[in-house]
């Protein structure tokens, strides 16, 4: 009887594998673990470093311009400093320059225009009244969005985004009339930074959709800066003079070391104010947008009534919170209309 010989026993190193298992989702409250709100989060984050921005760069801006009404020169500043720091961030390789061809420098160019004449206007405006006039004109920034979105993206609105706007519009007249710093001038120059910058705020964000995957939104907003520098510094020494040297400084009578630490500082603070909304515009609706603008606002009024000491009677605190209360309406309708679509 033959007795069966055994089988020789294999290797473990040809027997199959089993593929390893699915890593876990790390648990809540982890390093690792993603919140499905962290997306909404970090927008929030950067609409509240805006806001602290653009708050300082107000302050610094309308004290600078109380002894130094020369706006178009503080415009070009502003730029100038921004021009400098992004041929530092492209010359020291942290972050890569865009190649750009002549089409993509003209389309360029009218954004950079609407840009200087935005500055430009709310430095005026800044100028001749008190900050928180000038930001609570600006809360009808979605007025004039729903517009321009309407005549470039193709937009319409409905009826409940359009009623919206009726407190909005109407917060604004209320503060402008119990308004103590009112004029004209002031009124009419933030109104036409309304204009230009949601004309500049709608058109990047048709430009966003069709640019190159070469030219994000960083260096979008660094071309806008060079050609914004290269438009206003010329305007401000034929409309303005040269009036920035030490020897016009002291002999006008003013503080220059006050002057210019408070001119950087608002420069500073512009460009990363400017920096943070195009981050921001990038990823959400121009009206989106402009309802964080708007929220920011609120924070730019309060902090600028806390520390100029600026008088309001309660029809002007009414006109306000109107007008602010129209914008929450307004950002309500428009997440209603996304949502059912």
């Amino acid at each position: 009887m033959e007795v069966p010989l055994p089988l020789p026993r294999l290797s473990s190193s040809f027997l199959p594998v089993p593929p390893p298992p699915p890593p876990r989702p790390p648990p809540p409250g982890s390093p690792g673990h993603r919140s499905p709100c962290g997306h909404r989060r970090r927008e929030q984050g950067r609409v509240g470093g805006s806001g602290g921005s653009v708050a300082a760069r107000s302050s610094f801006r309308s004290l600078v311009l109380k002894v130094y009404p020369f706006p178009i020169t503080i415009t070009a500043f502003q730029v100038a400093i921004g021009t400098v720091l992004v041929l530092l961030m492209w010359s020291t390789n942290l972050y890569k320059r865009p190649k750009l061809s002549s089409s993509q420098l003209v389309a360029i160019l009218p954004l950079a225009i609407f840009h200087t004449l935005g500055n430009l206007f709310t430095n005026m405006s800044l100028g001749k009244v008190a900050v928180s006039f000038t930001h609570t004109i600006k809360a009808m920034e979605p007025f004039f969005t729903v517009i321009l979105s309407a005549l470039f993206l193709g937009e319409l609105p409905n009826i409940s985004v359009l009623a919206s706007l009726v407190p909005i519009v109407g917060g604004v007249v209320l503060a402008s009339f119990t308004e103590a710093s009112f004029n004209w001038a002031g009124f009419w120059s933030a109104m036409a930074s309304n204009l230009t910058n949601q004309s500049r705020n709608v058109i990047s964000k048709k430009f966003m959709v069709k640019k190159e995957e070469s030219l994000d939104n960083i260096n979008l907003f660094s071309i806008i800066t060079i050609m914004s520098f290269f438009l206003s510094a010329p305007l401000a020494l034929f409309m303005e003079g040269i009036n920035f040297t030490p020897s016009y400084g002291y002999s006008a009578g003013l503080n220059l070391k006050e002057i210019y630490v408070r001119s950087l500082l608002a420069a500073l603070c512009f460009h990363a104010y400017q920096q943070i909304s195009y981050m921001i515009l990038a990823r959400v609706s121009p009206v989106t947008h402009s309802v964080g603008n708007c929220v920011k606002r609120v924070v730019v009024i309060v902090a600028s009534v806390l520390f100029f000491r600026i008088p309001v009677s309660p029809i002007n605190c009414l006109g306000t919170g109107l007008a602010l209360a129209g914008v929450f309406l307004y950002s309500r309708a428009k997440s209603a209309r996304t949502n059912s679509a």
